[in-house]
């Protein structure tokens, strides 16, 4: 075939370009669908938070978790900018400390609207008990994209509101440790606000392996294109 040498490099480097991301895409498909197949296992695991629990928000997320203590409202916390029906409000996050130690996990106890004034904070407050079994679920804590300066130190009102959760910081002021995960209050529990728990919003396998045809598809398309190019070329009387 007469082909120029530069379409032949031009042809190739695009073949390998596009079956390489289509070859990416399944790799990707195939990680969504192991993370989706552990979402799976785990949310019918339990676990029971002692000071014995090993503080890994990665190997115990999505577990559901029991734990024995109380609800410390001295101190709570409001999650801000958290967007739920194209309305804006809070998560409320009240401390709760083990029975008989001196550590906490922050306990999610839902959704509430933001009020208006924005300087007027909503009433979270409630009549605390003795040490009680809480159940609930185990996850990280809400992510926002833009993140600004000072974000993670809490207001100095009570509850106090921020806008990123950082264990470490609200354990000082607290005075005692804290687990570095939520615990997203059971929907059948009392004292809680909208609970519609959810995991996290991924793509899904399917829609990989879609756009992996789409590149192989591509990948074929170029191909006929230069055979018949070529042949073209090739066919083409001489002067």
């Amino acid at each position: 075939m007469n082909i120029k040498l530069k379409w032949v490099f031009a042809y190739l480097a695009l073949f390998t370009l596009f079956l390489s991301l289509g070859a990416w895409q399944i790799s990707r498909a195939n990680e969504k669908q192991d993370f989706l197949d552990l979402e799976a296992k785990r949310v019918t695991e339990s676990v029971q938070l002692t000071t014995q629990t090993v503080d890994d928000p990665t190997a115990l997320r999505y577990k559901q978790a029991s734990i024995v203590g109380r609800y410390d409202t001295s101190k709570q916390f409001l999650l801000d900018n958290q967007i739920q029906v194209g309305k804006a409000g809070y998560f409320v996050f009240t401390p709760f400390k083990l029975q008989n130690v001196n550590k906490g996990i922050l306990v999610n106890r839902g959704w509430i609207p933001l009020t208006e004034p924005r300087v007027t904070l909503p009433d979270v407050n409630f009549k605390t008990e003795n040490d009680i079994t809480l159940q609930g679920r185990i996850n990280t804590f809400p992510s926002i994209g833009l993140t600004l300066d000072g974000a993670n130190q809490p207001t100095k009102t009570n509850p106090a509101v921020v806008g990123i959760i950082d264990t470490q910081i609200l354990a000082t002021q607290l005075g005692y440790e804290l687990f570095n995960f939520q615990l997203e209050l059971d929907q059948n529990s009392p004292n809680g606000f909208k609970r519609e728990w959810t995991a996290a919003k991924i793509m899904q396998p399917e829609q990989h392996l879609a756009y992996a045809l789409q590149w192989f598809g591509l990948a074929f398309v170029l191909t006929i294109i230069f055979i018949k190019f070529g042949l073209k070329k090739y066919d083409s009387p001489t002067t």
